[in-house]
This record gives C-alpha cells, sequence and structure tokens, in this order.
C-alpha cells in the first residue's frame, strides 16, 4: 500500500496492517502530517485516517495530549429541545430567508398503521410501495395479489414474512392478522366495489383508489358498507394533499388575487397496449374520462369548494382505432358553479402528455403545471406589479403525494377524525361523471347539484383540511 512519508527517510504513517508507522508514544511533526501526498497516494485506509488525525491534534495540543477537547453545543439554538414528544428547534435563519420546515418526526414502526397493498400492479410497484419510505404514521405489513410468484418476490424486497403475503380468495386470514390495521385497494376500478367489501368484512379501515367504482350505485354500496362494519373509508385524490394544489386551492379561496371566475384543465396521454384492462370498460367503467379526466373534475371542485349546477359535453373517439371500441379516447367537458365560476376540463388518450390547471381571477392568472403529475409541479402567478406585469413563481418544498395521502388517512385512524375525502367525495364525483356521459349522448346541457342531504356552504363532502406539514 501506498504510504504518506515525512522528511528524510522516516516513515510517519504506516499501511493497513501498522507496519512501518511512528515508533509508540512519538508524535510527527506538523510539517510531516502536512505534507502533500504523492500523486499515487489515493486511498487510506480508516486506521490511516485516525492516526493523521490523532496526530495533529496532538501535535496542536502541543504533543501532550492534555487539552481538553472544546464543549459540546449546549444552547437549543443548536440542540433543540423535546416538546410534545417532537425535537423543536427554533429558527436559526434571518428575517430575509424563508423559516426552516419542522423537523422530522416520525413514528416508531410499532406506532405506525399497518397497510396491506390490495393488487401489486404497476401503480403499486413504482409508487405506493416506495412511499411508505417517505411516510411518517403508515407502514407496510403485507401485500395481497392474484400473482403468487410476485407477492413473494415483492415482500422479500420490502422485508416481509412469508405469512404477510395473501391471495384474494384469502381475506379471512387477513381479517385474523392484527398487525394488519387498514388496506389500500389498488386493483382494476371494476372491482374496487368487491375489494372494499370484503376488507369491511374483515374489519379493516379502508384507502381506496380513484376513481371509487364503476357506478354511483356501487358507491352507495361501498359507504353503506363501511359505515355497517364502523371503518373509516376515504379514496385516495393523492392532489388533494399535494402542496402545489393545496397553494392553489389556498389561492383561490382568499381572494388574494380576486374572486376566480374561469378555470382551465387539462390531462392528457398517449395510450397503447390495446390488452390493457383500462381500454375494457366492465374492469375500468370508461375511458379518458375515469381514468384522467377525472383529476380535472375533483380538483376543480376542491379548489372551488362549490358542486356545479350545470354541465355540458362533447366525447369523441376515432372510429377506426379499435383501442375505443369499448370507451372514450377524448372528453370535453364544461361545469357551471353557483358563484359564476365556469370551468372548461378536458382529458384525451390521444395527445403528448400534458396536465395543466390554470385559474383565472379579476387580478391574476395563476398555472400550475404538471398539476396532476407524480411530481415536477410548478406553480407560477401571472400579475400586476406597480406599471409592469409580473410572473412570479412560488417554490414550494416537493413531498411525496402517496405518504401525505397514506399519512393522513392514518392520523385519521388514529385520531378517530372523518377523512378529508371520504367515500361521499368519490360518490359525487362518479354521480358528475355520469352526467358528463348523459350531456354528452343527448348534446343538452345536465343539471346537477351537491348531494341530497349534505347541507349548503362549502366541501359538503369533504373532511377537515389535512394537516398542513405532511
Amino acid at each position: 500500500m501506498t504510504r504518506l512519508r515525512g522528511s528524510g527517510n522516516s516513515p510517519v504513517l504506516g499501511g493497513v496492517d501498522g507496519t512501518d508507522g511512528p515508533s509508540p508514544g512519538s508524535v510527527p511533526s506538523i510539517s510531516d502530517t502536512a505534507r502533500p501526498m504523492a500523486d499515487d497516494d489515493t486511498r487510506l485506509s480508516r486506521r490511516t485516517l485516525l492516526a493523521a488525525g490523532s496526530a495533529l491534534a496532538g501535535a496542536a495540543m502541543g504533543g501532550n495530549g492534555a487539552q481538553a477537547a472544546p464543549p459540546a453545543p449546549s444552547v437549543p439554538a443548536d440542540t433543540g429541545a423535546v416538546q410534545g414528544g417532537k425535537v423543536m428547534f427554533p429558527n436559526w435563519r434571518g428575517s430575509g430567508d424563508r423559516p426552516p420546515a419542522p423537523t422530522p418526526a416520525p413514528q416508531p414502526p410499532g406506532q405506525r398503521v399497518g397497510y396491506c397493498v390490495i393488487g401489486l400492479g404497476r401503480l403499486s410497484l413504482d409508487e405506493i410501495l416506495p412511499a411508505f419510505g417517505e411516510t411518517k404514521r403508515s407502514r407496510l405489513a403485507a401485500v395481497m395479489s392474484g400473482s403468487p410468484d410476485k407477492a413473494k418476490l415483492v415482500a422479500r424486497q420490502y422485508g416481509l414474512p412469508d405469512d404477510a403475503v395473501y391471495g384474494y380468495d384469502e381475506w379471512d386470514r387477513l381479517k385474523a392478522n392484527p398487525d394488519v390495521h387498514a388496506v389500500y385497494v389498488v386493483t382494476p376500478n371494476g372491482v374496487h366495489r368487491d375489494n372494499v367489501l370484503a376488507a369491511a368484512s374483515a374489519g379493516k379501515q379502508v384507502l381506496c383508489e380513484k376513481p371509487m367504482a364503476v357506478s354511483s350505485q356501487e358507491c352507495r354500496d361501498m359507504i353503506a358498507a363501511c359505515a355497517k362494519a364502523n371503518v373509516k373509508l376515504m379514496i385516495a385524490y393523492r392532489c388533494q394533499y399535494e402542496p402545489h394544489n393545496r397553494a392553489v386551492i389556498r389561492l383561490a379561496r382568499t381572494g388574494e388575487f380576486g374572486k376566480p371566475k374561469l378555470i382551465q384543465a387539462f390531462n392528457g396521454q398517449t395510450t397503447g397496449l390495446p390488452e390493457q384492462w383500462r381500454l375494457r370498460k366492465a374492469l375500468s367503467g370508461g375511458g379518458s374520462l375515469p381514468d384522467i379526466g377525472l383529476y380535472c373534475l375533483n380538483t376543480t371542485r376542491a379548489v372551488l369548494g362549490e358542486e356545479p349546477d350545470q354541465i355540458q359535453a362533447q366525447i369523441h373517439s376515432p372510429p377506426d382505432d379499435p383501442r375505443y371500441r369499448e370507451v372514450e379516447e377524448t372528453v370535453s367537458f364544461t361545469m357551471r358553479f353557483p358563484s359564476g365560476v365556469i370551468a372548461q376540463c378536458q382529458s384525451s388518450y390521444g395527445v403528448y402528455e400534458a396536465r395543466s390547471l390554470t385559474l383565472h381571477t379579476s387580478n391574476a392568472s395563476i398555472d400550475l403545471q404538471n398539476a396532476f403529475a407524480y411530481e415536477g409541479q410548478r406553480l407560477f402567478v401571472g400579475h400586476r406589479d406597480g406599471k409592469n406585469a409580473a410572473r412570479d413563481e412560488k417554490i414550494l418544498s416537493r413531498k411525496n403525494q402517496f405518504a401525505l395521502e397514506m399519512d393522513h388517512f392514518s392520523r385519521c385512524i388514529q385520531e378517530n377524525l372523518r377523512p378529508h375525502t371520504p367515500g361521499e367525495e368519490g360518490l359525487q364525483d362518479q354521480v358528475l361523471m355520469e352526467a358528463i356521459y348523459e350531456a354528452a349522448r343527448t348534446g343538452a346541457p345536465v343539471k346537477v347539484g351537491p348531494p341530497q342531504g349534505a347541507g349548503t356552504g362549502l366541501d359538503v363532502t369533504r373532511g377537515p383540511e389535512p394537516e398542513e406539514a405532511g
């Protein structure tokens, strides 16, 4: 091994085996240890580095090693303090900088809500399972799949025991597992109802992917089953928990830039593989509308807090494309709200990927790019700045949407709260999508409104606001 040497022919630091090192009790001089390494001195063992550090420290203390080390930090600005079960630090930054985010305070693994993920398709494997690594209240406890080999492999990858793997016919065995408190249903839309009813019967809390089901009646069945079993039901509208989308909601509700007048929402992508389940109506319930157009519908409702009173719509599918024999390619629908806001929404399976949300107010244009994507959101506000026009970007911290929604549901379970996006939220979207299909079929506007018995005011289908800290 190449050695770092001092002056003359006396070795200063030996190799990894300690040979050719300094004699016991000897301390090399500053000039020796500070000598530049030769060009080939690119590798130093841990022992070598420690020896070099000790030598320098000893030399700095006059060679006798008697001087005490500097005192450790002791003021709260550096060490923090435990408050309410969390480590809290004061804001150390000056007034010119934005304050730092709260220090993470994850719950111990044994206190977190244990989830069984139902269905191991792309969304589960690419997004949801990895998101558990960013949660603070949630943990992966089990998986359920119709593919045993895949399920066993995934379980090993995430450190789950063999008995934490379930088939779709093993709900009774899952019921007996006290380590699983909740399920996250990530199966095709057409089987959501059966999965949710089975989970409720097993006494497990239920987080279900959107769209909630393929019909409003199925949604009602799911709500009733969870209520009867006294378990919570939440629909996974991740965008309502994502920081940039929440910032748009705040801007719309506070009127900082004036009242909303118009909303434009678009969600589009290209679709291949004609054999995929999303192009089979029995499993999907429809084409681009329930899959990606739903984001435009749900986000518009969430931004305003209102329910539309009228819907108009058009649908088009290429007549010679076999992919669209059962479901639609492109949907355009317009919603009118009681406040006078008009929302123009579009979704398509036949265009280059784009996901945007623009809110037009009397004093600004609020533009959220990549609005419905898993990541990459950017929020811009165009407005007047004195005699000039300005376009400002609001920089927000990135947070995993799936982790945020799971932790919100876990908090609701732990603290017995109503979820922000309960089953009633999913039901209302399904009712409105059925109205969109009806408006497109007849070519006439369809009157809609809030659910019967939902009361008046804003957010009649939603629970309390999610915690901002995530």
